[in-house]
């Protein structure tokens, strides 16, 4: 259970010092804001590449590739602080999301190996702790920025402790995904290979998953500037609407990680979707910065139990032959969630306004609500006749 939950939290505090010394970066590189948006780009696109392809890399060699993978991410993160131009930027930027891609399918997947060996829920509880580290590196960047320390010193802190948690984890990861789980001596690899198919229920869960990162994704970009544009709330109050979203949803995830000793996770992920659907709902339409706060909260709390829950579901559908590859085309699909929510929000807003196109952040959660009773009642179809303990 140790490594998945500290695999996330290694993950988080990348992403927590990204959004804060982004604006040295950007300085460093001499870009204006079109060339960061198409270096950003790059991130995406890297990670598409790599995710599929690290699922079948899991299947068939089993836990030692998480570790790896992460200490090539660790490494990765340290190239965006030495670029000087829109091409250095956008060609570094394209190699950390191809190691951050593989990196996510990686820790999801030992997180869903866990759940299997262990039989208690882990997923929620991992991802629960990529918030809280989200929530830590953020304030802790910041305050060391404010000190006038660079994005090097920063990034390469960061990148030490993604290696040391890397290192750490090897040994024990590769014996137990092949001794405990997947099955790896012998010929699991080649049927977890032949396997892999874009089955329905995949693309089910992996679309509910998409929904789930948008209503998420759209709430973590767009909540400070709602805050400050729509609300005309004073800029530290507007600045803070992050961090409580991401608060949020760490509380939200260790509460999900409990419940799910105690109600199916179809229910939990109804319940989660639901709760998303009200907060966003509060949160567009309030009338005052400490409604919106509150809306955003509530959010949080709703949707950060969507996407682990999902993911979850997939890693128990597929099994252990298959379980890294099946993880890899749900959290493949869902990242194109992750990545047009910002831009969708953005566009809707062009067109109505900002409140409008979060409001309709809502209906997307709506949507959840509504269809995972059916990626339940397909998921279920493989889990029943699979017998005790394979």
């Amino acid at each position: 259970m140790l490594k998945p939950v500290a695999g996330f939290a290694a993950f988080g505090l990348f992403w927590g010092a990204w959004g804060a010394v982004l604006p040295a970066i950007r300085t460093g590189a001499g870009v204006n804001d079109g060339e960061l948006g198409v270096a950003l780009l790059m991130i995406g696109l890297g990670a598409l590449v790599t995710m599929r392809f690290t699922g079948y890399l899991i299947d068939r060699y089993g836990g030692v590739v998480l570790p790896v993978v992460m200490a090539l991410f660790g490494l990765c993160g340290v190239l965006p602080a030495l670029a000087d131009s829109a091409v250095s930027l956008s060609a570094v930027l394209l190699l950390l999301g191809a190691t951050s891609g593989a990196t996510d399918v990686a820790v999801n997947a030992a997180g869903s190996q866990a759940e299997a060996v262990t039989g208690r829920p882990v997923m929620n509880l991992a991802h629960g702790m990529f918030s809280v580290a989200v929530v830590v590196a953020s304030l802790g960047t910041a305050g060391l920025r404010a000190a006038g320390v660079g994005a090097l010193p920063v990034l390469a802190g960061v990148a030490a402790l993604i290696v040391i948690t890397a290192l750490a984890a090897l040994a024990p990861g590769a014996k137990d995904a092949r001794t405990k789980d997947t099955g790896m001596a012998g010929g699991a690899g080649q049927a977890g290979r032949t396997r892999a198919r874009l089955e329905p229920v995949l693309l089910v869960l992996g679309a509910l998953c998409a929904l789930a990162y948008l209503v998420e994704n759209a709430w973590q970009s767009w909540s400070a500037v709602h805050l400050d544009t729509s609300l005309h709330a004073a800029a530290g109050l507007a600045s803070i609407a992050p961090a409580v979203f991401a608060a949020a949803a760490a509380t939200g995830r260790f509460a999900g990680n409990a419940l799910l000793k105690r109600i199916q996770p179809v229910r939990l992920l109804v319940i989660g979707a639901a709760i998303a659907a009200v907060g966003s709902l509060v949160a567009a339409t309030a009338g005052n910065p400490w409604t919106a706060l509150a809306g955003i909260g509530i959010a949080g709390l709703g949707t950060s139990v969507c996407a682990p829950t999902i993911i979850g579901m997939a890693g128990a559908w597929a099994g252990p032959e298959r379980r890294a590859g099946a993880i890899a085309v749900v959290t493949t699909i869902a990242y194109l969630g992750f990545l047009i929510g910002p831009a969708a929000v953005g566009a809707l807003s062009s067109a109505w306004s900002l409140p409008a196109a979060l409001a309709s952040v809502a209906v997307l959660a709506v949507v959840v609500a509504a269809l995972a009773p059916v990626a339940g009642r397909l998921a279920h179809e493989r889990i029943r006749p699979t017998p005790k303990g394979m």
